[in-house]
Parts: C-alpha cells; structure tokens; sequence
C-alpha cells in the first residue's frame, strides 16, 4: 500500500468538505476528499430544501449532486467508501490511515458531520430497520397508508413529518414541549395538515415489537402517565451528535464533542481545520456548511503557502 501525499487532505464529502476543495483547487492547492460513503453527506436525504438562497426549492440530493459536479470541474482528487482508522493531526505531517490508504498531508480539515442522536430507549437498536429509521426519504414509501411517528420538534422533524404524509395515513409528532423549535412557516405547513396529530408535553419511553414495530409508549412530561399509540413507524430526529470520535483526543472539543474553532475555522492544531456539522457552530445548515468549506479552504491554502516560504528561506 502505497502513501498519498497531497498539499491538504479533507476528510468528509459533504457540502463543507466539497465546498473547502473547491477553494482549494482554485488556490491551485493539490488536495483530496476522503469520504466514508458516496459523496454529498446527509443533505443527500433531504427531501427539499428551500432555504438555499438563489434555488428556491430543491432536493438535497440535486444540490448535492450539482455541488459535485461544480467540484469535479477542478481536478480534486476523491476517495469515497474509506472508512478512516486512526489519524495524527499533531505532527507536522499529517497521517490518515483507511483500509485501504495511508494519505500524509501538511494540512487537514475535519469536515465529517453529525449524525442522529438516539433516543436510547428499550426496543430502539433492535429495531432498526424493523420499524425504527432516521431518514424518511430513504424509507417513507414503505409505510404507505400506515401509521408513523416522528420524534422531534425542530425543522428536520417537521419538514420530515410532511414528507411522511405523502405516504402515511396519520402522522404522529411527538414533542416533550408544549411548542415546537421550528420555523414559523414550516409550524403553520404541519397545524394545517389533516394527516398530521401532535402529542405535545410527551417523551417516548418505550418501543414495542415482536418481528415489527407495533407500539410506542409515551409519557406524559408534566403529569408523568404513560399512554401506548400504535404505530407502523418510527422516526427520531431530536438532534445531532459530531462524528469527532476519532479526533477526540487531539482537538479541542465541546462538552457535547463539537470541534471548538475560531472564526476562520481553526482548531487548536496547527494545520488542522473544522467545518460544517462537526464544529462548535450556531447553525447549522447547508449554507452555513458551504461557507465554514469556504473560509478554510482560503484559510488553510495561505498556511501552506507561508510554509512553503519558511522553506525557501
């Protein structure tokens, strides 16, 4: 197996590492996007987005696939499907090994996003793919005039909710508020929707199944009864959680395992940038992600270039 060197190595193929390359290439940086799974990250399984400015309304995969596309006009160097083993950031040549590579770098930025919490309740892991699934996109048309219920009041949980309704004949949302965190005119969409029942003030306690998803149990946040409502699905969103793992140990973390930058997306590392999802951010969206790519893609190609003039002198 032999070692790739590359100028910057990104890994994460997401709106920010894609975005990051971009600015790259175009400081004719030489880098590369190491990427577990296909390229476009979570966006992909969105089923709209109409908050990107200047598109209006289009799906995530779309964009994503357009982002793609803008990228490859510029010869950065891809590497999806590795799952990455161990990294050192701290070394002044970077080292990321895959299953399949060894990728040595002067400089890294971290973009490799978030993923769903849990709800970490009794029948929620084992039921995975029997009922329980964090992305109505990819499984909604299975429950075609069935009950589902989602868990969640944020903007994912009810725009996912709406989706669900094209193909569900009820639609449970389940908020342990009495008001819901989203957007004021993605509220008004789910309170006009017939298909559409809110269980506010309740907290899932317990899934019930035998070979499928049958029951959830939800209890009562301020009068603590618990009632059971049937159900065919079920379908958390109640936030976020880093994929920092395997960088714990080097960067500097929040208490929740969110990457802590500065303003121009650096780490306490020398060389060694976060963006989009996985860093310490107080938004996070498609857009915010793409602009954290921006600002460290510049970022880290002026820290290579002032390198390389160390070296001549």
């Amino acid at each position: 197996m032999q070692d790739k060197i590359f100028d910057c190595v990104i890994l994460g193929g997401g709106p920010a590492g894609l975005s990051a390359a971009l600015y790259l290439r175009r400081a004719n940086v030489d880098c590369a996007i190491v990427e577990k799974s296909a390229l476009g990250g979570t966006p992909t399984n969105y089923c709209e987005i109409e908050n990107y400015l200047g598109l209006g309304r289009v799906s995530g995969f779309e964009l994503c696939e357009k982002f793609e596309e803008h990228v490859d006009n510029f010869d950065v160097k891809k590497f999806p499907f590795e799952e990455i083993e161990s990294v050192d950031l701290v070394s002044p040549i970077k080292k990321i090994v895959t299953k399949e590579n060894t990728f040595l770098a002067r400089s890294v930025i971290i973009a490799t996003g978030a993923k769903p919490k849990k709800l970490n309740i009794k029948g929620e892991a084992e039921n995975v793919g029997k009922g329980v699934s964090y992305c109505a996109v990819c499984d909604g048309a299975f429950y075609k005039d069935k009950i589902v219920c989602v868990i969640g009041g944020g903007n994912s949980a009810l725009e996912e909710a709406l989706y669900l309704t094209k193909f569900a004949k009820k639609v449970y949302i389940v908020h342990r508020r009495d008001k819901f965190r989203a957007d004021d005119i993605i509220q008004k969409r789910v309170f006009e929707n017939k298909k559409i029942e809110l269980l506010l003030d309740y907290s899932p306690v317990e899934i019930i199944a035998k070979e499928k998803v049958e029951v959830i149990k939800l209890q009562n946040v301020q009068t603590l009864k618990i009632k059971e409502y049937k159900t065919d699905g079920i379908f958390p969103y109640i936030g976020l959680e880093p994929n920092s793992e395997l960088f714990s140990a080097q960067v500097e973390e929040d208490k929740n395992g969110f990457i802590l930058t500065d303003g121009a997306m650096k780490t306490n590392i020398e060389g060694v940038y976060a963006v989009g999802d996985v860093r310490n951010t107080p938004l996070r969206q498609v857009i915010t992600a793409v602009s954290d790519g921006a600002i460290a893609g510049v970022e880290a190609s002026k820290y290579l270039m002032n390198i390389k003039e160390v070296v001549r002198k």
